[in-house]
């Protein structure tokens, strides 16, 4: 399909990873020893990292100027950074992947043979998750079996390691909103899509990011910055309280016609504590969406950007 030689950006978010960041680098040149057309740009995003991680880069940077970087001002998450490796990078395909190698590098051989086919966004998806807890499992298996049906596609087998063509990167550089989730709006953006399978390798030094409590907090802010749901829910047992409702009033009429005084006395406190304790989580949920809507009016940037390493 191309004959010139590709340029394959590389978006490579780094939060406390100073022990991999070399052996990542390292890989890195193995695989790309491999492909004979096409060369590499190393767009490390450094999120605020407490260590040594910026160090580890600027000295890869001073010996092979494929290596960049962008540095935040602070921690601004994953979400923040992968936005703005996307905005930062200029090859003709761009890889996001992470720098622990659990995503293993050798795969993007598969992925650029992929694109050079003609597709534009290459999934890559786990065949296992590797050494996870069952919890983290179930969990995740939940998670994405509900964002899946909130936001109407298929985001069981997501992950963040994919190839994106120019085109695919150009649109998402686009998008202003400052709430996102890169894996639904990778899906979102359309294009032709096909997929690669990998295993997941071990991580080779330090310890992961993701804690359960980050995960669901993950997954909470997700659910409700890219779905309408969780308000299809409140409308749901809303109604569903009405039903009862309804059901109560009609037993208390007959009751009542019958010479019976309307008993029940513990049901109805019942009833009242589970449909306040409702009312509470509703206005729990509309109250992050207004939280959200209030974010995006302020107009603050996602990320800061402290230095920049070319």
């Amino acid at each position: 399909m191309k004959d010139k030689m590709n340029k394959i950006s590389l978006i490579v978010p780094c939060y406390n990873e100073e022990q991999n960041i070399v052996p990542f680098y390292t890989a890195i040149i193995e695989t790309f020893n491999g492909l004979k057309d096409a060369d590499f740009e190393l767009m490390f995003v450094n999120d605020g990292s407490k260590d040594k991680t910026l160090e580890r880069i600027e000295e890869l940077n001073t010996k092979d100027k494929r290596v960049k970087c962008v540095s935040f001002a602070r921690n601004f998450g994953k979400e923040a950074a992968l936005f703005a490796g996307i905005r930062n990078v200029t090859g003709d395909c761009t890889v996001i992947l992470d720098a622990d190698l659990q995503h293993p590098p050798f795969v993007i051989k598969e992925m650029y043979g992929k694109w050079k086919e003609g597709f534009e966004v290459v999934e890559g998806i786990k065949t296992d998750r590797g050494k996870e807890s069952l919890f983290h499992k179930l969990f995740t298996k939940i998670f994405y079996g509900l964002i899946s049906r909130a936001v109407g596609m298929d985001m069981k087998n997501s992950s963040d390691y994919k190839l994106l063509d120019k085109k695919v990167i150009a649109e998402l550089t686009k998008l202003k909103e400052r709430n996102t989730f890169f894996r639904a709006l990778s899906f979102w953006v359309g294009f032709k899509k096909t997929t690669v399978y990998y295993e997941v390798a071990e991580r080779q030094n330090g310890v992961s990011k993701w804690s359960t409590k980050s995960l669901i907090k993950y997954a909470i802010n997700n659910v409700l910055c890219f779905s309408y749901a969780p308000l299809h829910i409140i409308t749901f047992v809303g109604i569903l309280f009405i039903i009862i409702a309804i059901g109560v009033v009609i037993d208390a009429i007959i009751s009542y016609f019958k010479g019976n005084a309307a008993g029940g006395f513990p049901t109805l406190v019942i009833l009242l504590l589970v449909g306040f304790g409702a009312v509470l989580i509703s206005l729990g949920i509309i109250g992050v969406y207004i939280a959200q809507i209030y974010d995006e009016v302020k107009g603050r940037p996602q990320y800061i950007i402290g230095k920049k390493i070319e």
